[in-house]
């Protein structure tokens, strides 16, 4: 989905670098095609490095577990569901299900836990200064995120917010995009007796679709008590929760316990721009240039896919699913055949459906030549945000029960 996410209170997402697996070492990721590395290594095999472990990256990796290396660079040990994380801030129970262990799903494997630093044209270079061979590579690293490197602390952090939460007669939103929106309408179902502000700097909310998807979402919020506050800002580096009173650039003064901050998170991209090899893929935007076939334009071993391509289509979970599907078959045809370059399967950018969650019940959509609210696309999204398939999906659910 779009749009930042919030953890905790007075925290907005950053990104920062964590530390390496110590349970992988260096000698294990010299080249070799699968010489000693992961569960299964297989001395025939293709090494394909992803770095980033989100939808996209750990998608492609269980796809292509048993047909080549795989060794997976994340910062941290676990895939959070990210569409979950909203609800996940609200009812700490939703985090047990949207987060678990790379792990849990690539099973034939290397999960490294570092965040990647550089790429020359044989290694990708960690923040430990590993240096991890790739026959072929595809960088996944979407958006930037600050989140703890275990999965435990992560689910930790999960249940203080929701202490926070529980503890807080009076929330800010600061955001209007897809997140803030969501967060506020879950606050407002979940707990009607708390008062909700929602800062946003632009005209209406929702800009990223149709004014009337925009309108529809503001209608509902009202009607739940949830004060909308348009074409006001909160300035991010003096905000504190020290006295509690938030100026917006309008100079109302508003209340509050605690606060969320979610606007949008910057690309994962700024680590390639010292690279030799990737800096010049790079669009204006921060970017990854790709053809096609989802190929860095010209690599004919570098793949990228999810949030960071500059493909013309918006930035959904749903798409970059789409991106791991055809990215995977194409490694697969360039790792067993000889005419490799025939058979290439193509993305074409594709027209999403876009679906807000409006409380746990209601939702916005926006369809191809329309738009609706209310209770029936609540049932395809809000219900339980997709968690369910996306488990099935990187095949986990046999690891627990479902909510």
């Amino acid at each position: 989905m779009e749009g930042d996410r919030p953890l905790e209170c007075g925290v907005t997402i950053r990104s920062s670098s964590v530390s390496s697996d110590p349970g992988v070492s260096n000698r294990d990721l010299g080249h070799g095609g699968g010489s000693g590395s992961g569960r299964g290594g297989n001395a025939t095999w293709n090494r394909v490095v992803i770095v980033g472990g989100g939808i996209a990256g750990s998608l492609l990796a269980k796809s292509i577990q048993f047909h080549a290396d795989v060794v997976l660079i994340d910062q941290k040990e676990y895939f959070e569901i990210p569409w979950a994380t909203l609800r996940s801030t609200v009812e700490q129970p939703v985090a047990e299900k949207a987060i678990f262990s790379h792990t849990d799903y690539l099973v034939n494997g290397t999960v490294i836990t570092s965040s990647a630093v550089d790429v020359t044209e044989t290694d990708v270079i960690t923040a430990d200064g590993r240096h991890v061979t790739y026959d072929y590579l595809v960088i996944a690293t979407g958006h930037t995120t600050t989140s703890p490197r275990c999965k435990r602390d992560m689910i930790e952090k999960f249940k203080e917010a929701n202490v926070k939460m529980r503890t807080s007669s009076s929330v800010l939103v600061i955001g209007g995009g897809p997140a803030g929106v969501e967060l506020a309408s879950d606050i407002a179902s979940v707990y009607p007796d708390k008062k909700v502000t929602l800062v946003h700097s632009g005209s209406r909310l929702l800009g990223f679709i149709s004014r009337k998807a925009g309108n529809k979402a503001l209608e509902w919020l009202r009607s739940k008590n949830v004060d909308v506050l348009l074409e006001q800002s909160i300035d991010l580096d003096t905000i504190s929760e020290a006295d509690g009173i938030y100026m917006t650039s309008a100079g109302e003064a508003i209340a509050a316990d605690c606060y969320y901050v979610c606007v949008n998170k910057r690309l994962g991209s700024s680590w390639l721009r010292k690279s030799m090899v990737l800096k010049d893929s790079l669009d204006i935007y921060g970017q990854l240039k790709v053809d096609e076939h989802l190929r860095v334009k010209g690599r004919n071993n570098i793949f990228a896919i999810g949030d960071i391509i500059d493909v013309p289509e918006r930035k959904q979970g749903m798409l970059a699913q789409k991106h791991a599907v055809v990215a995977a078959k194409n490694l697969k045809q360039l790792m067993k055949v000889s005419n490799k370059e025939t058979k290439l399967s193509k993305y074409r950018p594709s027209i999403s459906i876009t679906m807000v969650s409006l409380g746990k019940k209601d939702a916005v959509a926006e369809l191809p030549f329309t738009t609706m609210s209310g209770f029936l696309p609540g049932l395809i999204k809000t219900r339980e945000l997709f968690l369910r398939r996306t488990r099935k999906l990187l095949g986990v659910d046999h690891h627990s029960g479902f909510l």
